[in-house]
């Protein structure tokens, strides 16, 4: 019985602990939405717990879609995912947060965080604080920000001078795209966002799906405005593989571009590309979707600016299934940026 107690405190001593060193934490700002950030969240969790998600609220399909459509709400999938990623929980709570209704009925293709979000947010009133309160359920370490609290729509001017209004239906157009935008453009960005960019250490971009996921958070003016105007380390996290309908072609220079095309000033101090080579199942896995390694053009970047930080960042993947970025990995090349 003495040697559990002692276990117990034991335990608890090394939690406290660990929490403590948690809180002394370099302050993170990441950017960006869809799977890429939560990767990255999940790394970053284990090194510091002054963590700001700050998430794109423009995704208009599935789930997160359809109550941004009947409820007049920003979609809160992506939102969800941040949550999770941060979650310092029982594995239970996440998996109840991340369940998909799979059975007929209305409920059929939203996840319970959807719902428990979108619920939330019609007793309170209030989006921002639906995810606030949402995060102390799942006892997150950090904390997750929607860009903005307005319901928002990303659209696209491609390079025949077409448009497109809705995230999900950009890409699928098959076009070069030139520019992309907000509806309505002066929308207002979350307040604790534009503070937790004035205080921060390191501000991360990426990775993620450039026109629909990482460049809708810097469309909003006083984002990028905090952003520009910031001391901190300024990273932007080049994705592994180009992205049909969004990046055909694109080297590592051309995301980059790409953004400054939209901000007008070239603001990153870094960029991390991923060194390891990729395997043949894998590579002809992706050219069958129309995807291809990223080149990492070193006299282009060079002339952008910008320090390089090549590194391998990938998941194993035995089975060559879709590539990943290992969440540790990249939080720790993330992290010792700031040791240089």
């Amino acid at each position: 019985m003495f040697d559990r107690i002692s276990h117990k405190n034991e335990k608890l001593v090394d939690d406290l602990y660990q929490k403590e060193i948690l809180q002394k934490g370099s302050k993170v700002v990441a950017l960006g939405g869809g799977t890429g950030l939560s990767t990255l969240l999940r790394g970053l969790k284990l090194k510091t717990s002054n963590i700001t998600a700050i998430v794109t609220v423009a995704d208009d399909g599935g789930s997160s879609g359809k109550l941004r459509d009947e409820l007049g709400m920003p979609p809160p999938g992506d939102i969800r995912n941040c949550l999770v990623a941060l979650a310092d929980t029982e594995p239970l709570m996440e998996e109840l947060f991340q369940y998909r209704f799979s059975n007929e009925g209305h409920l059929v293709g939203h996840s319970f965080g959807n719902l428990f979000i979108a619920s939330m947010s019609e007793v309170l009133d209030d989006f921002e604080e639906a995810i606030k309160e949402s995060s102390k359920v799942l006892a997150i370490r950090g904390q997750v920000l929607p860009a903005t609290n307005e319901n928002v729509q990303l659209g696209a001017i491609y390079k025949d001078e077409s448009q497109q209004i809705g995230e999900s239906l950009i890409p699928v157009a098959g076009k070069e795209i030139d520019k992309v935008f907000l509806e309505p453009s002066n929308c207002k960005p979350s307040q604790r966002a534009l503070e937790s960019i004035r205080e921060a250490d390191l501000i991360v971009l990426g990775p993620g799906s450039l026109y629909t996921s990482l460049l809708p958070n810097l469309l909003i003016d006083e984002i990028q405005n905090e952003i520009k105007k910031s001391n901190a380390e300024k990273v932007f996290i080049c994705n592994v593989m180009t992205q049909p309908g969004e990046t055909n072609n694109f080297s590592a220079a051309d995301h980059l571009k790409a953004i400054y095309d939209h901000v007008g000033d070239k603001i990153f101090d870094w960029i991390i590309v991923n060194k390891k080579e990729i395997s043949g199942k894998s590579v002809r896995r992706y050219e069958e979707e129309g995807a291809f390694p990223v080149k990492i053009d070193y006299d282009e970047l060079e002339k952008l600016g910008v320090k390089i930080k090549e590194e391998d960042l990938l998941a194993k993947n035995d089975d060559n299934t879709y590539l990943r970025h290992n969440p540790e990995k990249l939080a720790n090349v993330v992290l010792n940026i700031l040791k240089e």
